[in-house]
């Protein structure tokens, strides 16, 4: 009887113990852990973070680091950290932050009105893990530009204005593939059609969109725009398209970051590829990253038999259209004198 009542006090005593390690796993597990956290802010970790680098990450912000390591042990996740962006709240407890540190968030990838391929790769860098270098040696990469028939002055062609969904620690390549995709995507068969129509390549188009798109932000003047230079191409005219000499202009200096308001004759002699006031044809790449609206406007440029065009000073923002040289002049002297009167240079 003795030794009875002896076991039954030591399973007394061992079921208060397991409710008291319970009560202290559950506190441990299940109170609020993380308060004072900025909850516009992610953590970002990379695929060399250890544990500890989380700690000091969170440390800061946690009511009892200890209870966070050992649930964190007890979840297999001390052994085993994931690189992406999560996102915490405060009132967390350790349970639901191990949970959210498994959590990759998706970045919502963006880029438009890019001049150059490095403006896009500092772009994209600015939004996810790799670094610009890394995005340049894809875009650059030799063999992808031998299959898909880019070349380092036109693969800007390739990347389409979008938003794109990857993780933040996303590899460069499989961003660059997706975007490919996606131009392979927008150029089907009846825009290669309509292209080959014009006499260019799907690369050709985009050259010139991105000459459009330089001369005019409007939308309903795109396709009037494009039609010029389709005229002048066919002609062998010169497209003497002054947003080629910008461009030129800071190619020639090493310095895009200049603001360019007006293009004097010397600009037009500056010795470049882009410059199209001095050759003839389509300079060998963008100068620009062209939308799709501006590369439908070229596919479905207006038919008229203007060849010339300047800046109109009755209609902010449009152009004066010419059939000849002595109303291109008349128009060209006007937008002049605007352009003094006003102190622009």
């Amino acid at each position: 009887m003795k030794l009875k009542n002896i076991l039954v006090l030591l399973v007394v005593l061992g079921g208060f113990g397991l409710l008291g390690y319970l009560y202290v796993w559950y506190g441990k597990a299940f109170s609020p852990n993380l308060h004072g956290w900025d909850e516009n802010e992610y953590v970002y970790l990379t695929e060399g973070d250890n544990f500890q680098t989380v700690v000091k990450k969170l440390e800061p912000y946690l009511n009892d680091v200890n209870g966070f390591e050992e649930i964190a042990e007890q979840r297999s996740y001390s052994g085993n950290i994931m690189g992406g962006k999560f996102k915490l709240r405060n009132g967390m407890n350790s349970y639901d932050l191990i949970q959210a540190l498994r959590d990759n968030v998706p970045v919502r990838l963006t880029f438009n009105n890019m001049e150059r391929v490095e403006n896009l790769a500092g772009r994209m860098a600015a939004q996810v893990e790799p670094d610009s270098l890394a995005f340049l040696q894809s875009f650059y990469d030799e063999s992808f530009l031998k299959e898909t028939g880019f070349t380092k002055e036109n693969v800007l062609a390739c990347f389409l204005p979008e938003t794109y969904e990857f993780y933040w620690n996303v590899n460069p390549l499989k961003i660059r593939n997706r975007v490919h995709k996606e131009y392979i995507r927008f150029w089907n068969a009846e825009r290669e059609e309509k292209a080959k129509a014009l006499g260019l390549t799907p690369i050709e188009v985009s050259i010139l969109a991105s000459i459009v798109q330089k001369e005019t932000s409007k939308n309903d003047e795109k396709s009037k725009v494009a039609g010029v230079y389709l005229n002048r191409l066919r002609m062998g005219m010169p497209l003497q398209a002054d947003p080629t000499v910008v461009y030129a202009k800071k190619l020639y200096t090493g310095d895009f970051d200049q603001v360019i308001k007006r293009v004097y004759l010397k600009d037009t002699e500056i010795p470049s590829p882009y410059n199209t006031y001095q050759n003839t044809g389509l300079p060998p790449g963008p100068i620009f990253m062209a939308d799709k609206n501006t590369i439908d406007a070229v596919l479905n440029a207006e038919k008229h038999d203007y060849v010339y065009f300047c800046a109109s000073v009755e209609k902010m923002g449009y152009h004066e259209f010419a059939v000849t040289l002595a109303q291109h002049n008349a128009n060209s002297r006007k937008y002049s004198t605007w352009l003094n009167q006003n102190g622009i240079k």
